[in-house]
């Protein structure tokens, strides 16, 4: 890793303890379709089945410091789902691992979306709790000068309770558009002091928009095109991603995607036995030169099937 990156993320991270607090912006990814879960609340239950979505990605592959220690962001994440009827909605699990650098977030989700049927379609009101547990090793760090009093020298981990809000709305036209946020409260962590400096954990309150259409081409019914959209923001900084996929048969899929002013994306999946498995490459735009990023999502999703016993009645009139 160049000498400049080296000092870039330095430059951060005690700009980050300047202002006393330290807090990171929530993982972006490629094959967002299959994230819904995690950013959206009110997304749980909403396909009428169990569904299991999960994405492995490590961002600019290769990417090291200069003491050969990988930096470049990892990302790990599964979230499963389900109608209930009993609470007129459905009920919904993510959990996630976020590496960057020397730090690593693990947060679990539990998400309970409302379903109000409306004419048009299927609207998801939901509220979730995000629990994160944000460790850095500071012990890692190289400053500039040796002993610096206002970097610490040991791992410091906290633990924060935060809330997530989000509408789903899946039409009967095959289109849906889901607005959410999630971090609501931007919950602080325990005080973690060093020499004349206070340094705090802070969640990252983050808006999120989406919106998809599935049509089948009119003189290839096989063919299914489905453009989508994601729109992510703290209020600091948006990202912006536009995709195309092309679904073949219900069995291939390929398309590409676009992260304005960072990226250029390339996907393929292929579906089998209830099974999506999908993989992209990210072929990055930036003027700095940073290697590509690998993407992995697998997919399941599955009614229960509830065999109900046969009952048999001594009464002649109903044999």
């Amino acid at each position: 890793m160049p000498t400049a990156w080296g000092k870039f993320l330095l430059f951060i991270l005690v700009m980050g303890m300047t202002t006393g607090l330290l807090a990171q912006q929530e993982p972006a990814f490629t094959q967002y379709t299959s994230s819904y879960m995690y950013v959206n609340a009110g997304y749980a239950g909403l396909n009428q089945g169990i569904c299991i979505h999960s994405i492995a990605r490590q961002q600019w592959a290769g990417f090291k410091d200069e003491d050969g220690n990988k930096i470049a962001p990892q990302d790990f994440m599964i979230t499963a789902d389900a109608p209930v009827t009993a609470i007129h909605g459905g009920a919904g699990l993510s959990i996630i691992q976020d590496k960057l650098g020397f730090e690593t977030n693990v947060g679990v989700r539990f998400s309970y979306s409302y379903h109000l049927q409306l004419e048009a379609g299927v609207l998801g009101m939901g509220l979730g709790i995000n629990l994160l547990n944000r460790s850095i090793d500071f012990s890692k760090f190289k400053p500039v000068q040796s002993n610096d009093p206002v970097l610490l020298n040991s791992k410091q981990s906290a633990m924060m309770l935060d809330a997530n809000l989000g509408f789903f709305f899946k039409s009967n036209s095959n289109y849906y558009i889901g607005l959410s946020a999630t971090n609501l409260l931007e919950s602080q962590g325990k005080d973690l002091s060093t020499s004349g400096t206070t340094i705090r954990y802070q969640t990252d309150r983050t808006f999120y928009l989406v919106a998809g259409y599935s049509f089948a081409l009119p003189s290839h019914h096989r063919f299914e095109i489905q453009p989508s959209l994601l729109i992510q923001s703290d209020l600091v900084s948006t990202q912006y991603n536009i995709s195309t996929v092309v679904n073949y048969n219900n069995r291939f899929w390929g398309g590409i995607n676009y992260r304005y002013q960072e990226s250029v994306a390339i996907m393929v999946g292929v579906y089998y036995q209830g099974f999506n498995f999908g993989y992209s490459y990210d072929i990055s735009t930036l003027s700095m030169g940073v290697p590509g990023s690998h993407e992995i999502t697998l997919s399941y999703c599955f009614k229960l099937k509830i065999n109900k016993n046969k009952t048999s009645y001594k009464n002649t009139r109903y044999l």
